[in-house]
């Protein structure tokens, strides 16, 4: 069942919704980029359906409604051990088909990657729903179309697509159509845009032969790559962090456990007990993200973890590019295939 209503009737869709979610959403912010006149686009809970960013990737993945840079996990006294409050209301996240597709990656990480699940993770997961925003077409650097994550057929409460001035909505979701219904939408059969074509493309190697790990290509990133992470804190599928205790008493015995984001790109992330230090050079990090990213994940969950969103190439502030670490990669292993 789809829908086509206008701008003020989608406006009134969201304004009944917010009766029972909080929204978020990409929402564009002035001058808050890298430079002075960029804007970033960044999620954010909305008040009103013109805040939502629909033209253009968000700078940031809507990840972050799931696993927080900073999420306090629970409060700890001497004698007792509180988890912390979570707002009681779901939420509704607007994201694209990468993004709905990073979902899988993180479910299996946090719920399938060993005996236990991630309680923490499970209870913001039970509580989200998701909206998608249509892509008409590529934005720069996406490389979705040949990791397969350009197209998603459910998992979403309704779609969203800006066309002609008017709002395109697919709604699976009996419920939310009703709403669609009542703003004023004509009922018309509806299929979310999605991309066909980038103008990056990449080839991932079957396997990765051993001759792959000591290649010279990893070298030039020793000085390239800064070790800033921010590679890994936009993308939608990382997932690794650290712990934090904060102590609020000189004893130590009062305070809160926090589970804060890490980056494998970045210094001291490998550090082990009596001053030990794995990958030290920033050629060996990028080798162990790329190879996660493409090969090991593969093996371990049969489908890769990377989407493609491109969103590493475009905050990395010395111009890597990841979609051409990874064709660089399938070159060498295609040599040493043949060797």
């Amino acid at each position: 069942m789809g829908y086509i209503v206008s701008p003020q009737g989608f406006a009134e869709v969201i304004a009944a919704l917010r009766d029972t979610y909080r929204i978020l959403a990409p929402v564009r912010k002035k001058g808050a980029g890298r430079f002075l006149d960029v804007d970033a686009i960044l999620y954010e809970e909305i008040a009103d359906a013109s805040q939502i960013e629909l033209n253009a990737k968000s700078d940031y993945a809507s990840k972050e409604c799931l696993t927080p840079l900073s999420e306090t996990l629970f409060y700890f006294t001497e004698q007792e051990r509180k988890e912390a409050d979570l707002d009681p209301r779901p939420m509704l996240v607007f994201g694209r088909s990468c993004d709905l597709h990073a979902l899988a990656r993180l479910d299996a990480v946090y719920l399938r990657n060993g005996k236990e699940k991630d309680a923490f993770y499970e209870r913001r997961r039970r509580s989200i729903r998701y909206a998608l925003i249509g892509c008409g077409e590529s934005f720069a650097n996406c490389f979705c179309v040949d990791m397969g994550t350009n197209r998603v057929t459910e998992g979403y409460v309704f779609s969203v697509d800006l066309i002609g001035g008017e709002i395109h909505a697919d709604v699976p979701d009996t419920e939310i159509a009703k709403l669609f219904a009542a703003a004023g939408g004509r009922e018309e059969s509806v299929v979310p845009r999605f991309v066909t074509e980038n103008q990056v493309h990449v080839s991932i190697p079957e396997t990765v032969p051993p001759p792959v790990l000591k290649d010279p290509l990893w070298d030039e990133y020793d000085a390239r790559c800064i070790g800033c992470g921010r590679c890994n804190f936009v993308c939608p599928t990382c997932t690794c962090y650290t712990m934090q205790d904060v102590f609020y008493t000189d004893n130590g015995k009062v305070g809160e456990r926090r589970r804060v984001a890490a980056s494998c790109m970045v210094d001291g992330y490998t550090n082990v007990a009596g001053g030990g230090q794995y990958r030290r050079k920033n050629g060996q990090r990028m080798r162990f993200k790329v190879l996660h990213k493409i090969s090991h994940f593969k093996k371990r969950f049969g489908f890769q973890m990377c989407v493609g969103c491109g969103r590493c190439d475009d905050v990395c502030p010395e111009y890597i590019s990841y979609s051409n670490i990874i064709n660089k990669v399938n070159a060498a292993a295609q040599a040493a295939g043949k060797e």
